[in-house]
């Protein structure tokens, strides 16, 4: 019997306009949050933040560069940029006691919201930062959509259901 057991990134890849690797980073995968409603009144015992249909506030990932390159300053042009993002997951399987290899890749249509080119020190990094907003990801795993968001065409997808198709019929998209 397998116990697998998810352990780490083991690396990762950043890509920006579909460039080579566009320098060496950190960051963070996409934070989202669903648009809420409060429900309250008769019917109900007390208030309920009620979540919004595949609708999202503002999606964001930050990026931090060890180095400012001519690929960082290309992210200052007030132009949607792709970026996007390939990583291995490791994973521990104690049944078996070897490593599993998982690949996750997050597609981003984002534009630049705020830069930071860095400090200036010596042998040290030069840490770079850079704030997108996303309005369309896509993401991965082992090559399978998992996640599809799409702001301008009304899309919100989870492992395959389109949770806005509704919407898109209603509004005469479809």
């Amino acid at each position: 019997m397998s116990n697998i057991v998810p352990e780490k990134i083991n690396n990762f890849n950043v890509y920006i306009d579909g460039e080579e690797q566009a320098g060496i980073a950190d960051g963070n995968f996409p934070t989202g949050e669903f648009m809420t409603t409060e429900i309250r009144g008769g019917g109900i015992a007390g208030v309920i933040d009620s979540p919004g249909l595949g609708h999202m506030n503002s999606i964001t990932v930050e990026l931090t560069w060890r180095a400012v390159t001519s690929m960082f300053m290309e992210l200052m042009r007030p132009v949607a940029h792709t970026l996007d993002m390939y990583g291995e997951i490791l994973s521990f399987d104690a049944g078996r006691g070897e490593y599993v290899s998982h690949s996750v890749n997050v597609y981003m249509k984002a534009v630049t919201k705020s830069f930071d080119i860095g400090k200036l020190a010596v042998n040290d990094s030069q840490e770079g930062k850079t704030t997108h907003e996303v309005y369309f990801m896509k993401v991965t795993y082992d090559g399978v959509e998992v996640l599809e968001v799409d702001k301008y065409d009304f899309i919100y997808r989870v492992k395959g259901v389109d949770y806005l198709a509704e919407t898109r019929r209603a509004l005469g998209k479809m």
